[in-house]
């Protein structure tokens, strides 16, 4: 079909007539669910400078992949609402932890899934201070705005089940740790990119007043849009907001990426540098560190004494080697985020190239 053309949907409000001087071509469609709502027919007529009768066809209009036969039975019930009517959530379990639960949700405002995260509160702790410590720094962690950071939307406690409930973004292609398992034949300019990623966030983060402190970051709390390359830190839940001392005391994580100074339980920002390094240990090696150990006993008395983990050996790079090791450095030769984003490692990473990714990943 050649010539300008122009779809109208007659009996429509404000809908334009066609002009006199064109040819027109109507068919009727039938019955389908349009944006929620019903629409039992409609007239479509086909404006053009040059067309003949024989280039159209009745199928060319039937929207694509609706069934006329379809009918309520076919969509998918919400089994939980928020309090604001807005997020309905689904039965799809997305991921779980220790105290939390991921399902597939959607923001019925937008059209659009995301998230919904469900922190079970009595797996935490019953003292009612501590839960409420974790429920206001959830909630300001709504106002972070940063490409590389999990937005969150909405949060609230569920007192009838005893629950903290937060939505967020959803990434296309899931965490880091599935992804790169997934791809295995990556180059290290694209493991670059999403490292200088990850930093950015942690800068962000690092950076807002007042700190924040992500205490868990490992490769299954860092999420990929793979269809752009692009990553994001999520699972802020357990993160803890200090004051300008920039000191937490109390430990939370996952002891393959914590700090030694963690387990202290006196430590500032920089354990978030030393578990990114690990972060990208396990990119480059595709081996969780420490995996040689069979317990948590095991981990912190090497953590503790200063014993690197064995994957670091296979690491051939020296450049990609002396990078790590600058992460995973005692906390006074550690450098912040903002130093490790100047650093040579990524010199061939521009600037430009952080949301629009060709990694190179085969299939």
């Amino acid at each position: 079909m050649t010539g300008n053309k122009k779809l109208l949907i007659k009996g429509m409000d404000n809908a334009p007539m066609a002009p006199k001087d064109k040819p027109r071509f109507q068919y009727t469609l039938l019955p389908f669910l349009f944006a929620g709502f019903s629409i039992t027919s409609c007239s479509v007529t086909l404006l053009a400078d040059k067309v003949s009768a024989s280039h159209i066809s009745p199928l060319s209009f039937m929207m694509p992949g609706v069934n006329p036969e379809q009918s309520d039975k076919d969509s998918e019930p919400f089994v939980e609402i928020d309090p604001t009517g807005r997020y309905g959530r689904y039965t799809e379990l997305l991921g779980s932890g220790a105290v939390k639960r991921v399902y597939r949700a959607f923001d019925q405002e937008e059209g659009i899934e995301v998230a919904w995260n469900q922190v079970k509160l009595r797996n935490l702790s019953n003292d009612p201070s501590m839960i409420d410590r974790l429920f206001s720094e959830v909630r300001l962690l709504r106002s972070l705005t940063n490409k590389n950071i999990i937005s969150l939307h909405n949060v609230w406690r569920d007192q009838e089940h005893n629950t903290l409930n937060f939505i967020t973004e959803v990434c296309t292609s899931g965490n880091l740790r599935d992804y790169r398992k997934k791809h295995r034949q990556v180059s290290m300019k694209a493991l670059k990119k999403w490292s200088k990623q990850i930093l950015t966030g942690l800068d962000y983060l690092h950076t807002h007043e007042p700190c924040i402190i992500h205490r868990d970051l490992n490769c299954s709390n860092v999420f990929v849009n793979g269809n752009t390359g692009q990553v994001k830190i999520g699972d802020l839940g357990l993160a803890a907001t200090v004051g300008k001392s920039h000191s937490a005391h109390s430990v939370l994580g996952t002891p393959e990426f914590m700090a030694p100074e963690l387990y202290d339980e006196d430590y500032t920002e920089l354990v978030d540098i030393y578990s990114f390094g690990m972060c990208v240990l396990e990119m480059v090696t595709l081996e969780i560190p420490y995996s040689e150990c069979d317990n948590v006993a095991k981990i912190y008395k090497k953590v503790s004494s200063g014993v690197r983990p064995q994957a670091l050996s296979k690491v051939r790079d020296p450049d990609v080697k002396a990078f790590i090791e600058r992460c995973l450095a005692q906390p006074r030769a550690r450098p912040s985020a903002a130093e490790l984003l100047q650093d040579s490692f990524f010199d061939e990473v521009d600037d430009d190239d952080d949301e629009n990714i060709d990694s190179g990943i085969s299939p």
